[in-house]
């Protein structure tokens, strides 16, 4: 029987392009086409890309698929691609009566065995987690224990879109473990996988790191992604105001502390003043020019910082003229203060000095920045149903830069808002810990033993808020068990004489333990029958310490109570 003569050319080809265009033939020259040429992929025994031109001359390819090459080479489907062809500048011919085919069962094997970087990117994270990115490159710091990647998406998509979880889930990890962070710039997008959260990482406070720079900013604590957080104690505008919102025991006053020492490290005049005796802020208190306990106390600071506006807007600087504070300006007669309130609404619901507390705040955060004047309000909310006024919340969030720490899940929202967060913007809840869960459940279980206790290690940990994007940090930690003097200048420094004298002046200028004084607050009268007519106070445990050691004294004698 006579051999039926080959469609294909007549070109003597090698042993491998013959060997393909027989099984093309078996095949019944799939979409009516021929094998022109083959190219053996470089390391591979079957890899190839083949052209392949339609079998009538002159007319388009329009029934190849990649189903049937795949079943004349005998190949997986998604192991092959099909793509156009254009013309060459070499003369050979292009166009739709053409097509290329890649073969390629040994690469995606490999590719799934052993992927490169890239490759793993496109297959795992270009696909879904960051869709239609492209990774441009790896970094490992061994020294942090971390590892980047970078990677872009095109530019007409804009800003890249990353989903958090299924980003955890691909990388191995969980998204409540704390080790995934994600930082995103315009198109470009930077993943850093920690070996350990560095949530969970103690960083120590040190006067270097508290000690405010020529632009006014410090180190306040890490951010997730390693980066210092920085706060500043002025900005463009003047002083800078503070606002730290954390429940109890998540971290503010250990927070507070950084920034006292911070003020104290420029050179201002700080004063304390607490809601509620503490033995932490009273070891604050040593290193500030004044500090007391209760509304009446906080009240009282808050006519001193009213008034210093005042006085500070009549005292000439060294060039004789009077100016707005800053602090690039030579000359300037006074140094910046510091006012900080801790559990402030509680000292604003008092029923004798709440009113005023809240009227000076706002005052003061209003027109203090000019004057170098700062307030600093700390508090377990800044919600306006709880008494905190959208005034004083706007105008600290504008001179300031929030830190929020340990917010219970079901209020970051609402926190978040209430600080001008839009709602893309707003952060997921932080985890209850960031310690890694202790392998061998099943095994405990199945031994009737009890679960390790949970590490809950989040006090200090939480969100800075400079821009539009809240950012997770750990705050620096002072051990309020050893001194601290190492985290503070050797002086206090004071109010000048002149402010002094201007204050006693006023009738603001004493010991502002006392009680209050006839005519301080108006008429108050002498007669023991009248206290059943004045409305119910919590001042009379409060009032009555007369000094930073009798609070701590209090403390001690409720502790063994």
């Amino acid at each position: 029987m006579e051999e039926l003569a080959s469609p294909h050319p007549d070109d003597h080809p090698d042993p491998f392009t013959r060997g393909v265009r027989s099984m093309w033939e078996r095949a019944g020259l799939p979409g009516r086409t021929l094998v022109i040429t083959t190219d053996r992929h470089e390391g591979y025994d079957i890899d190839c890309t083949l052209l392949v031109r339609a079998l009538e001359e002159g007319r388009p390819i329009s029934g190849l698929t990649k189903a049937q090459v795949a079943a004349a080479v005998g190949v997986d489907e998604t192991d092959v691609h099909l793509a156009p062809v254009q013309r060459q500048s070499d003369g050979r011919q292009g166009g739709p009566g053409w097509m290329e085919v890649r073969i390629t069962p040994e690469a995606a094997a490999r590719r799934r065995k052993a992927p490169t970087t890239r490759e793993w990117w496109d297959d795992h994270i270009a696909t879904g987690p960051v869709p239609g990115s492209s990774f441009v490159q790896k970094v490992r710091d061994e020294t942090r224990k971390v590892t980047h990647y970078v990677a872009q998406v095109p530019e007409e998509l804009g800003e890249a879109r990353v989903d958090q979880h299924a980003l955890a889930a691909v990388l191995k990890t969980k998204y409540d473990e704390g080790r995934l962070f994600v930082t995103t710039d315009g198109n470009q997008v930077l993943v850093s996988l920690w070996d350990t959260s560095p949530l969970a990482q103690t960083f120590p406070a040190t006067r270097e790191l508290l000690t405010p720079d020529k632009d006014g900013r410090w180190v306040t604590g890490y951010l997730g992604n390693g980066q210092p957080a920085r706060n500043r104690v002025y900005t463009d505008r003047g002083a800078a105001h503070g606002l730290f919102v954390a429940p109890s025991g998540g971290g503010k006053t250990q927070l507070m502390a950084l920034h006292i020492a911070a003020d104290a490290l420029f050179g201002a005049v700080v004063m304390l003043a607490t809601e509620a005796p503490d033995e932490k802020t009273l070891a604050l208190g040593e290193h500030t020019a004044r500090y007391g306990v209760g509304a009446l106390y906080m009240v009282r600071l808050l006519r001193t910082m009213a008034a210093l506006m005042e006085i500070r807007g009549e005292m000439l600087w060294d060039d004789g003229q009077i100016h707005e504070w800053d602090p690039t300006r030579p000359g300037c007669p006074y140094s910046p203060f510091s006012g900080y309130l801790d559990e402030f609404l509680s000292a604003a619901r008092n029923p004798l000095y709440g009113d005023e507390i809240m009227d000076l705040a706002e005052t003061v955060s209003v027109k203090g920045r000019k004057y170098a004047v700062g307030i600093k309000v700390a508090g377990q909310s800044i919600y306006v149903q709880d008494g905190f006024t959208q005034l004083l919340c706007e105008n600290l969030r504008e001179n300031c830069i929030p830190v929020v720490l340990k917010v219970a899940p079901k209020k970051v929202n609402e926190m978040f808002k209430t600080l001008g967060i839009a709602g893309e913007n707003i952060p997921d809840p932080l985890p209850r810990s960031f310690s890694t869960s202790e392998a061998g459940r099943i095994e405990r279980v199945m031994r009737g033993e009890p679960e390790p206790p949970a590490d809950s290690n989040t006090g200090g940990a939480g969100w800075i808020v400079e821009g539009k994007h809240p950012e997770v940090l750990r705050t620096l930690f002072i051990n309020f068990k050893q001194s601290l003097d190492p985290y503070f200048p050797d002086t206090i420094t004071p109010l000048t004489d002149h402010e002094i004298t201007e204050l006693d002046a006023r009738g603001l200028w004493f010991d502002w333990t006392q009680p209050p004084r006839p005519g301080e607050f108006g008429d108050i009268e002498d007669d023991e029958d009248s206290d059943e007519d004045r409305p119910p106070s919590n001042r009379g445990s409060r009032a009555g310490l007369s000094s930073p050691r009798e609070a701590l004294d209090a403390i001690k004698r409720l502790s063994n109570a």
